[in-house]
């Protein structure tokens, strides 16, 4: 399955599940508050794959490019999770690894490739790769000075900063809307879309999901998915979705 195959046998403390349910509605949330992310399509506790938890979207259509404010968004969406842990437990866990490694590997495509840095401007910094066929090693070069790396990292860093900091502000001032979302995966362990935008505009779901039965081919989701892009973008390869802690 596109977002990895189900573990349910994967034994969970009870304080995993719930650091793992209050992480995945910090990125739920902000994929309902956040103007410029892909539609939040379903997010779960069900372990998955290598990770614990995922908040999963899916796009409205094909796209092969990503404008500046979507690539903001989704480093603030992306923080989500870390954000949520610190706010409710006042601690945080390694669970925020894939989140960290995807959203410096945004925020430093946007400074040295994607000329979306005010400050370093429309220049490409990339590193250049120039193959050595002795040993089959690669070595790489740099075209830019120490000052410069220096000032990549910088505005690296800001990015991520920034994000962080408007992650906090919105889930901070809806924190009563998170709680209710975090207590939701841990009842019912998964829900679409629909059911947390009721949450985030209303306070409370609809149309909540049944219970779950224990039963995994009952709570498995169905074999067909909603269609997505077949063909990435040749410059941005996002991941379906966002990860919990590994397993």
């Amino acid at each position: 399955m596109r977002w990895g195959k189900e573990r349910r046998s994967l034994a969970m403390s009870d304080k995993e599940k719930e650091n793992t349910a209050y992480h995945e509605a910090g990125h739920a949330i902000l994929g309902i508050l956040l103007a410029h992310v892909d539609p939040l399509h379903k997010v779960t506790i069900i372990p998955r794959g290598p990770s614990l938890g995922s908040t999963m979207y899916l796009p409205m259509e094909d796209k092969y490019t990503h404008r500046k404010n979507e690539l903001l968004d989704r480093l603030v969406m992306i923080m989500g999770g870390r954000v949520a842990e610190d706010l409710i437990f006042g601690d945080v866990t390694n669970g925020a690894r894939g989140d960290i490694g995807m959203a410096t590997g945004i925020a430093r495509k946007m400074v040295c490739e994607w000329g979306m840095s005010e400050k370093l401007g429309m220049v490409d910094y990339g590193e250049g790769e120039e193959h050595v066929f002795l040993a089959r090693d690669i070595s790489r070069s740099r075209n830019f000075s120490e000052s410069t790396a220096r000032e990549i990292d910088s505005e690296v860093k800001k990015l991520c900063d920034d994000a962080y900091s408007r992650a906090k502000e919105l889930i901070t001032k809806n924190r009563d809307k998170l709680e209710i979302i975090a207590k939701a995966l841990l009842e019912f362990e998964t829900l679409d879309g629909a059911q947390v935008r009721d949450i985030v505009e209303n306070g409370s779901m609809q149309n909540p999901p049944p219970p779950p039965t224990g039963n995994a081919k009952q709570n498995a989701e169905p074999t067909s998915q909603p269609k997505t892009p077949e063909t990435p973008s040749q410059e941005i390869d996002f991941p379906p979705g966002l990860s919990g802690a590994p397993a």
